[in-house]
């Protein structure tokens, strides 16, 4: 803290060009803000291939640096290993607070573990196909399809039946029982973190709400209460 005010993480995003769609980057860095300042912005790829040449515009617009690396070898992935190269210099160099590595590919496991093991935050940003390992493997995962897809309207606009899911259910539950102290009311923010700490992808975005609150109040199982005069912290409990 300096001069009253909390500094943001400082955050590294590193982009598997081969592995990722540009037309999904001005959503991305977007939902980056939320978590913290992008101040090392890089994207791999051997930019001498046709395939990325649609990625001018977005490099430039977006002020991320291309990081060429050519395919030495067929078969192997050069991209995967410069990129894991310079992520442990950025990790031993210890200016930064947390990654946000963009990939579908199960590749990075490895990395993402190694970088939580130094104390460091990793975010994942991938397509619905990637690999549970890696998504595992970070603090927390977003579905690139999440950042694009227009969410339902607020749960008191919702007419539509609430669509049973086992595993949702599940989650909500556990994450409920977790927090909940007099009379089993737990604080939604509370909720929140013990739902990142259960499923590192959960994100209400996924089952078609925008924010946590508003998915809890339009479940069914679950009563929502709010502070004096509408607001203050928001409470939940089972029914």
């Amino acid at each position: 803290m300096v001069n009253g005010e909390t500094l943001e993480a400082r955050l590294a995003i590193l982009i598997d060009a081969d592995n990722a769609s540009a037309s999904h980057i001005e959503e991305l860095v977007v939902e980056v803000a939320k978590y913290g300042k992008a101040s090392v912005r890089r994207a791999y790829g051997d930019w001498t291939k046709p395939n990325l040449s649609g990625w001018k515009s977005t490099l430039l617009n977006h002020s991320i640096q291309p990081m060429q690396q050519f395919g030495n070898t067929s078969g192997k992935n050069s991209t995967d290993s410069a990129m894991i190269i310079d992520a442990m210099d950025l990790l031993y160099a210890g200016n930064l607070d947390g990654f946000c590595i963009v990939s579908s590919d199960s590749d990075f496991t490895r990395l993402a573990a190694r970088i939580r093991e130094q104390g460091l935050t990793v975010y994942g940003f991938g397509e619905r196909k990637t690999p549970l390992a890696f998504v595992a493997a970070c603090d927390t995962f977003i579905y690139i399809e999440n950042l694009t897809v227009k969410p339902a309207p607020a749960a008191d606009q919702v007419t539509t039946p609430w669509k049973r899911s086992s595993k949702l259910d599940k989650l909500l539950a556990e994450a409920v029982d977790a927090a909940s102290a007099d009379k089993g009311w737990a604080p939604l923010s509370a909720v929140g973190s013990n739902l990142s700490r259960l499923a590192s992808d959960f994100d209400s975005r996924t089952w078609g709400y925008p924010k946590l609150s508003d998915l809890v109040q339009a479940h069914p199982d679950y009563v929502v209460l709010y502070g004096p005069n509408g607001g203050g912290a928001m409470k939940v409990r089972r029914k």
